[in-house]
């Protein structure tokens, strides 16, 4: 018998490696898989709490309703909880309404239910209901259950009305309990998206410029840089979901009325920089294509050009690792420091049109790969530009409130 692992065991080590990892992340700092514990945590409360009233409390025939409501509202956001809870009910109310109507009128046989299915889809494929829609029916098929349980008209009114209220109760504790325990504020999420498409920069750059600096690259390196910088479009719509999503938990949170969430230099800045590296990742996609393109350049200008375009890269890519690592608390200080690589960046593209002049290399041919990549330098070095000038007035906005703040406190405080 072998003592060795097997791969069964290896896999499970695999697992239980990746669920430590996770847990971690949980504990050590506010992310994503934190706010899947907060969201499961307040949906069980939420859920418990509202068991506890139409079960306990109301003793209602159908008592899961009032849960399932609670959880289906929880959202990452205060905002989206309202919004989907108005949805939600709005939806329900219109299921019972079309099965109230038609089962009054024409009894509760096949027919009926027909019709009340018909009318109930139509429904749901209104717009204003947005991911709600199909609620109207199954709303309206559960009281068509409901109401061909009951024998008498007034039990049948009672238990569709029963419906409408217990969607109620659970809405609204779902709401109260999104509000009052730990409701999420997710400033840092634009922060994220921010540092995640700078880290895709700056690996992009990191990658390209030793490369250029030993000559010309190949055809297969070139293509891999193509693909890599093609692949971007996904994160940037997570980024600017990300963007939407913070600036989303700021509305109907009460905890942004708290002192320490007062300073907050705002969402305008972080939108600003996320645009300008948006459009930073498709010069770099121009870039990396002018780059194929001078493979077909031959002769010895070429690779003291390629050489001061590898440090151009560099320079660019310690900007990016700036952004890496934003961050709100030293939003001042990254911003100045972000301004000066800028500067850097700006000599060694300055460097590169030296060496145009100096080995009278024509920017104007279209045939000729130097024009267009000092172009594309250009590019890029104007959204860097663009980007550390819209950081420091935010940064320099955020710390004239916050001085503006500290002494009204203390004009308070005196007297």
């Amino acid at each position: 018998m072998s003592g060795g692992t097997t791969t069964a065991d290896q896999t499970d080590q695999g697992r239980f490696a990746l669920m430590a990892r996770w847990w971690r992340r949980a504990l050590a700092y506010d992310g994503d898989e934190r706010d899947t514990l907060r969201i499961i945590g307040k949906s069980t409360l939420a859920a418990t709490l509202a068991w506890l009233v139409s079960y306990v409390a109301l003793d209602a025939r159908s008592p899961a309703f009032a849960p399932f409501s609670a959880v289906l509202i929880m959202q990452v956001t205060v905002y989206r909880s309202v919004v989907q809870s108005l949805r939600y009910v709005g939806a329900v109310v219109a299921g019972v309404a079309v099965q109230a109507a038609l089962g009054f009128l024409a009894g509760p046989d096949l027919l009926t239910f027909v019709l009340v299915a018909v009318i109930a889809l139509a429904i749901g494929r209104w717009q204003v209901l947005g991911a709600q829609g199909p609620q109207v029916a199954t709303a309206a098929f559960f009281a068509f259950s409901t109401y061909t349980s009951a024998s008498a008209d007034t039990q049948r009114l009672r238990a569709l009305g029963e419906i409408v209220l217990l969607v109620l109760i659970g809405c609204a504790i779902g709401i109260a309990v999104n509000v009052l325990v730990a409701p999420p504020l997710r400033y840092r999420g634009a922060e994220y998206g921010i540092r995640s498409l700078a880290h895709t920069l700056k690996d992009l750059l990191a990658d390209m410029y030793p490369v250029l600096a030993e000559g010309v690259p190949d055809q297969d390196t070139t293509g891999r840089w193509r693909t890599r910088a093609a692949r971007t479009g996904g994160m940037i719509g997570q980024a600017w979901w990300g963007l939407e999503t913070s600036k989303e938990s700021l509305y109907l949170n009460p905890r942004r009325l708290l002192r320490r969430y007062r300073g907050h230099p705002g969402f305008q800045g972080y939108e600003s920089v996320l645009g300008a590296l948006e459009r930073t990742l498709y010069q770099v996609a121009a870039l990396t294509r002018g780059l194929d393109r001078s493979r077909e350049e031959e002769g010895e200008a070429l690779g003291p050009f390629l050489r001061r375009y590898a440090a151009f890269l560099e320079a660019a890519g310690e900007v990016a690792e700036v952004l890496t690592t934003l961050d709100e608390t030293t939003l001042l200080p990254q911003a100045k420091r972000l301004e000066r690589l800028t500067d850097d960046a700006e000599a060694r593209r300055d460097d590169v049109v030296q060496e145009t002049r100096e080995r009278s290399l024509s920017l104007a041919d279209p045939s000729m790969p130097y024009g267009i990549l000092v172009t594309e330098a250009t590019r890029l070095l104007e959204e860097f530009r663009y980007t550390s000038r819209v950081l420091l007035e935010v940064a320099q906005d955020a710390e004239r409130s916050s001085g503006e703040r500290k002494q009204r406190g203390r004009s308070a405080g005196g007297g």
